[in-house]
């Protein structure tokens, strides 16, 4: 009887490959959509080698269409650079359309902000989690690193009492 081998992935199918922790802390995050994202093939393969940075990238509803923009996708090392892609260049998200009218109504009335929170594989497919988010301000930020040392605070005082 062979033993079988332990996956790295999750057993639901996801992989993060990218996880923009600083939008949490710079936004309070009200709705979260999942969307796939339009790539070329030496984007896929540097997404999946793990080369992608979401920290200031940002989305943007355009004519019908949701857009990506700062992401940055490095170039795939094994393609020549007439091949490869542009590490910065705008990507187009796949939403429904009846999402995308949703997002139309909040972005531009309530003046909320479309941001990247984590990219991910799913079955094989690139994802990406948007969240929409009202910005913090500076009072709301230290609100919430107090709260964080609190907890950290009684889980170490639990933690040794114990």
């Amino acid at each position: 009887m062979a033993k079988q081998k332990k996956s790295s992935q999750p057993s639901d199918g996801y992989k993060i490959v990218s996880d923009n922790r600083q939008a949490r802390f710079q936004y309070s995050i009200l709705e979260t959509f999942e969307a796939g994202i339009s790539l070329q093939g030496t984007e896929v393969k540097s997404i999946r080698a793990g080369k992608v940075n979401l920290r200031d990238g940002f989305a943007l509803v355009r004519d019908g269409e949701v857009w990506l923009f700062n992401v940055h996708v490095s170039p795939h090392a094994m393609a020549s650079q007439h091949f490869n892609h542009e590490p910065l260049r705008t990507r187009k998200l796949l939403l429904h359309k009846q999402e995308i009218r949703k997002l139309i109504g909040k972005v531009e009335q309530d003046g909320l902000t479309l941001v990247p929170l984590k990219l991910y594989l799913k079955k094989g497919y690139v994802k990406v989690s948007l969240g929409l988010g009202k910005g913090k301000k500076l009072h709301d930020k230290r609100e919430d690193l107090k709260k964080k040392q609190d907890n950290r605070d009684m889980a170490r005082a639990l933690k040794g009492g114990v």
